[in-house]
């Protein structure tokens, strides 16, 4: 179990990632890729990259970076910096101007129970033109991997955080750590990490805690090991239904809101634009003037056509936008 401790302080500093981690969404993924879960919502997305890396003419560019993140375990530090927040490229950057002594430390803890090729000592010794072949290789896996996919990785992390805004604004920040459950619990300023695969402990001392919802997390959050870094914590989002190139796209509409309330009918139309930026079940009865069961009639159609997404929270049930479902309002 991981317990993360937080003073009153790092309750107000603890914040959600304004989007999807693309070095974490990468690393998770490489993970995911190699490891022995079937996850039927992406059995599809397997398939497809693992044919699109043997289809690759270099493919043994790939060594390294698939030793560095195996299927299970520890993996380095170094690989998801904290400034990739500001997207793919500025992680990039971070991970070429990691230090030496860093990149010494992390290979030497992964070593420990992982066999790795040759160039892991280049690496460790920061050598320019291995470090060169790493992020070059990054950048090729997450064309293949990454970026066919990023339209439905963000509207799955957009979801997240309508769920995660909505529980902010109902509960203040102990109400947004509060809403982390099942995997996770909060009580008494700790913040639980049930399923942790070891034994830890984080103290935050005031440097509050970076949330970041992702896509290709499994089912158990996962936090750095080096407790200098900045404090981070990935948990796994709904993923709305899996991977597909293309998924969400649907045929234009010959004209605006008037064709969509043609299509669904206008109450079915109004709940798919009410639930634009989240909505309760009751407030979609209040803002239509409609019955609290109307409301959810109306959405659990909408939801099994694949267009919203529901996620209970005690005795209410939030409803978000699918990536279909966005692309049914805005066409």
């Amino acid at each position: 179990m991981l317990k993360i401790f937080f003073s009153s302080e790092d309750i107000l500093r603890t914040r959600v990632a304004p989007a999807p981690d693309p070095m974490w969404e990468l690393v998770l993924s490489l993970h995911l890729l190699q490891g022995r879960d079937r996850q039927p919502l992406l059995l599809e997305w397997r398939r497809s990259v693992a044919r699109a890396l043997r289809a690759e003419t270099a493919a043994e560019q790939f060594r390294l970076l698939l030793a560095l993140n195996p299927p299970r375990g520890y993996f380095p530090d170094f690989l998801t910096p904290y400034a990739s927040r500001e997207g793919f490229e500025a992680g990039l950057e971070a991970v070429r101007g990691t230090p030496i002594d860093l990149l010494r430390r992390d290979l030497t803890v992964l070593a420990e129970e992982n066999e790795l090729p040759t160039s892991a000592a280049a690496l460790a010794r920061g050598e320019p033109e291995v470090m060169d072949h790493l992020t070059s290789s990054m950048t090729r896996y997450r064309s293949v991997a990454i970026a066919p996919y990023w339209p439905r990785i963000q509207a799955a992390v957009e979801a997240d955080r309508a769920r995660r805004a909505r529980a902010m604004l109902d509960g203040g920040p102990e109400g947004l750590l509060a809403s982390l459950r099942p995997g996770m619990r909060w009580a008494d300023g700790v913040l639980e990490v049930v399923d942790y695969p070891d034994s830890r402990e984080l103290h935050l001392d005031g440097r509050g805690l970076m949330l970041v919802p992702a896509f290709f997390c499994a089912r158990t959050p996962v936090a750095l090991l080096d407790p200098a870094l900045p404090p981070v914590l990935v948990y796994p989002v709904d993923r709305l239904g899996g991977l597909a190139v293309g998924a969400g796209a649907v045929a234009e509409p010959d004209g605006g809101r008037e064709a969509l309330a043609a299509l669904l009918g206008r109450t079915r139309a109004a709940v798919l634009v009410a639930s634009d930026d989240g909505c309760t079940t009751g407030e979609l009865a209040r803002r239509l003037a409609i019955s609290a069961a109307a409301a959810s009639q109306h959405a659990t159609v909408l939801r099994n056509a694949g267009l919203l997404v529901s996620h209970r929270d005690r005795n209410t049930v939030l409803h978000t936008l699918t990536p279909l479902g966005r692309a049914v309002l805005d066409a």
